[in-house]
């Protein structure tokens, strides 16, 4: 059986046993293009993909399945080259320690995603990056773009495009680059990981 025949199986739960890590040479590779209009397969892949986000994030859950929490996927991670990511970033609570008014400032499956402008501001992340298929902390500033604009197909087909900015831009182009094979550790300055180039902006 398959990587994605396992994984679409009606009952499959995602878990970290699925995900491959560092090392497994479908992470080096340049993903398939999802064929249009999608199949049930890839449909059900991406929303398999969104729901162990969901999954990590929720604490109960998380525990109960062992999961590490997570804010994005791509469907090279589970041993599946094709051109699928999907993305969860939650909201903050207020001060106080109310839910927010909108429980993620990114909900989102991406059929073929790719960024078609981009700021020449750079930024980076203040603690570094993470990887579910990276089991170590490898630290520096990856260095990304500030703002970007993605144009991707959704589960219906429809081409989308998103501007995005900030954290939701990062996400989006950590997971964009496991689908071009590029893990975040290529994106740091080996000879000076924790230099701040001018004008770059830290993201706390």
């Amino acid at each position: 059986m398959s990587a994605i025949e396992k994984l679409t199986k009606p009952a499959h739960l995602i878990d970290m046993e699925d995900i491959i890590r560092e090392g497994h040479p479908t992470l080096r590779l340049t993903a398939q293009e999802v064929e249009l209009p999608l199949s049930d397969q890839d449909i059900i892949l991406g929303e398999k993909m969104l729901q162990f986000l969901k999954h990590s994030q929720d604490p109960v859950m998380a525990e109960k399945m062992n999961l590490r929490g997570g804010v994005g996927l791509a469907a090279p991670q589970l041993d599946v080259s094709r051109r699928i990511i999907a993305v969860l970033v939650p909201n903050p609570e207020d001060q106080e320690g109310n839910p927010p008014p909108e429980a993620y400032s990114l909900q989102e499956i991406m059929y073929n995603p790719r960024i078609i402008s981009h700021s020449v501001q750079e930024a980076a992340i203040e603690g570094g990056e993470g990887c579910l298929s990276v089991d170590r902390e490898v630290p520096g500033y990856v260095i990304r773009h500030a703002r970007i604009t993605v144009e991707y197909f959704d589960k219906e087909g429809e081409k989308k495009k998103l501007k995005l900015k900030g954290f939701n831009a990062i996400v989006v182009q950590h997971e964009i680059d496991h689908i071009n094979g590029i893990m975040f550790y290529d994106r740091i300055d080996p000879e000076h990981p924790l230099a701040v180039k001018d004008g770059m902006l830290i993201i706390e």
